[in-house]
């Protein structure tokens, strides 16, 4: 008998062991240690260098880490893979303290030597299809070794060096108010050398008007991150992330990390309510009320962006008249848009930047709505049978723009009302939208914004006018001469006084946009969900992240 109850107790233990590393297993990858978010657009690629949007960006920063970075929820800077920066000569030194015992996902070292390699990568990049996609390297460091695309600046890098394996000195040639700031942009995220290397990471090619990238890009960004790389499902559209359990800091919480990419804002909605996925981003404006009564949390980021109507002046000739330009902006009804399309808490801003920028100013020459004083400005222009083609991307929603193609028939119809032919021209975001408008300068008129990266006016109006582009396709050197000279001031105030000036101008002598919204953007999330800070920036990070046993 005491054999027989031995035989049963212990197989009543092997099998409470066997649930237990079941249930040990769930935990690791289970759908509790596993967080699954909604996302708007597919990224281009996983490369930094070769971004500067939001949604290649967002994988791409849990993944990779900036010398800089931003304390969550805020624009305020905080130490990332360095731990102190300091100017000196002017600004036109700086250095760097290096974090130490860090490594790379593939097993690199993180010292000196690997942050010069990835100055230096950027510097000597050769290729006009390259260099064309480095879009943030150009407006902030103003030139390559050798130009070779639409950036024909002076570079602002000298070089780079290693004065110890945990000391980096940057120099540059000549000050610029965007350090230290762009600094945490996440273009200028630190790669591993060997994967970049092993990898081909700075092979572009373009056919026509497409780009195809590297092995690197594609399939094996490696950087020091709470996350690494897992896979880009395609035919799923699924980016998966697996924790770096070597990361040098506060470990990820969740095993994996998914972001699905769904362009629709109701099948997000339909996905969240189904318990598909744990939360996603840019909800409708119209949707906040119930989902919050449904028990979601609602997530809001302060406003730091801008929505503008482009204007480009290379095709159409009567739009290098700044009459004409002025007609438009009088002929859109900007508070109707931003009162019946945007969230709440969106306003008209004066500039093309958020007022909450050092350098906005109230001030500047205004177009309050008024259809009448366009008509005549078209007439006295003799572009009353003007004939515009206006492009606005489709299968994405944008922090600035919940709704393109709503925001694009509004203001369609406005311009239609001044007597204004317009020819839509939809695109999809990244299958043919950006690279048309921004590098082919196809349209005529387009819808388009930014959010800041770093709280600095250059970051803006200077990434926007600072130099000869294809979107607005216009030259004008005092602009370009002004705009160098307010990011070279050193004096805060002086500076930011330089940038008022900079956005009278804008709006007044030069008119290149108009900008319709600045705006506040929300994320939701399942109520079981905890530790997501929303940031003015959209640079949330997502290894504080958490789930809560289902109840």
């Amino acid at each position: 008998m005491r054999s027989v109850l031995a035989v049963l107790f212990a197989g009543l233990v092997l099998a409470s062991l066997v649930s237990c590393a079941a249930s040990q297993r769930e935990g690791q990858g289970g759908a509790q240690d596993t967080f699954v978010f909604g996302v708007a657009g597919a990224p281009k690629n996983f490369d930094p260098i070769f971004n500067d949007d939001g949604e290649s960006y967002r994988p791409q920063r849990q993944m990779l880490e900036t010398l800089v970075a931003y304390k969550p929820g805020t624009a305020e800077l905080e130490p990332g893979l360095a731990t102190s920066w300091t100017p000196s000569d002017g600004g036109k030194t700086w250095t760097f303290a290096l974090r130490q015992g860090v490594k790379f996902q593939d097993g690199t070292p993180f010292d000196a030597a690997a942050v010069c390699a990835n100055f230096d990568r950027w510097f000597n990049v050769q290729g006009a299809a390259a260099q064309s996609q480095m879009i943030y390297y150009g407006d902030v460091f103003e030139g390559f070794a050798h130009n070779e695309s639409d950036t024909q600046g002076q570079p602002l890098y000298k070089d780079c060096q290693a004065s110890d394996p945990n000391t980096a000195v940057l120099h540059l040639n000549r000050f610029k108010g965007a350090f230290p700031g762009a600094f945490g942009v996440t273009s200028f995220s630190i790669s591993s050398p060997t994967a970049l290397k092993q990898y081909n990471a700075d092979q572009v090619t373009q056919s026509g008007d497409s780009f195809s990238y590297s092995a690197y890009a594609n399939e094996h960004p490696t950087g020091t991150g709470p996350y690494k790389f897992g896979g880009f499902d395609r035919a799923n559209n699924t980016i998966t992330l697996l924790r770096n359990d070597d990361y040098w800091g506060d470990k990820a919480k969740l095993a994996k990390l998914i972001f699905k990419i769904m362009p629709d804002e109701n099948a997000r909605k339909q996905e969240l309510r189904a318990g598909t996925i744990d939360g996603y981003d840019y909800p409708s404006p119209a949707d906040l009320t119930s989902l919050r009564n449904d028990g979601f949390q609602i997530l809001a980021r302060q406003p730091f962006n801008i929505l503008y109507l482009g204007i480009n002046q290379k095709n159409n000739p009567a739009l290098k008249d700044l009459r004409v330009r002025q007609a438009l902006a009088y002929g859109i009804n900007r508070d109707a848009l931003v009162r019946n399309k945007m969230p709440e808490g969106a306003i008209v801003p004066a500039n093309v930047m958020p007022a909450a920028v050092a350098g906005y100013a109230p001030d500047a020459p205004a177009y309050p709505y008024d259809p009448a004083k366009a008509k005549a400005l078209l007439a006295e222009a003799g572009a009353s049978n003007l004939k515009l083609n206006f492009y606005y991307p489709t299968e994405v929603t944008r922090p600035y723009m919940p709704n393109p193609t709503d925001i694009f028939s509004v203001v369609a119809e406005d311009l239609r009302q001044i007597g204004v032919t317009v020819n839509p021209v939809p695109e999809p975001w990244n299958g043919g939208y950006k690279d048309d408008v921004q590098k082919a300068g196809k349209q005529d008129l387009h819808l388009l914004g930014w959010t800041g990266d770093y709280n600095d006016a250059g970051n803006f109006v200077g990434t926007f006018f600072g130099r000869p582009k294809a979107e607005f396709g216009f030259d004008a050197p005092a602009l370009f001469e002004e705009l160098s000279a307010a990011d070279a001031t050193v004096d805060p105030a002086a500076h930011a006084a330089a940038y008022q000036q900079v956005n009278r101008d804008i709006m007044g002598k030069f008119l290149p946009a108009v900008p319709l919204s600045s705006s506040p953007a929300f994320i939701v999330v399942n109520k079981d969900v905890h530790g997501l800070i929303p940031s003015p920036l959209t640079n949330e990070e997502f290894g504080p992240v958490s789930k809560s046993a289902a109840s």
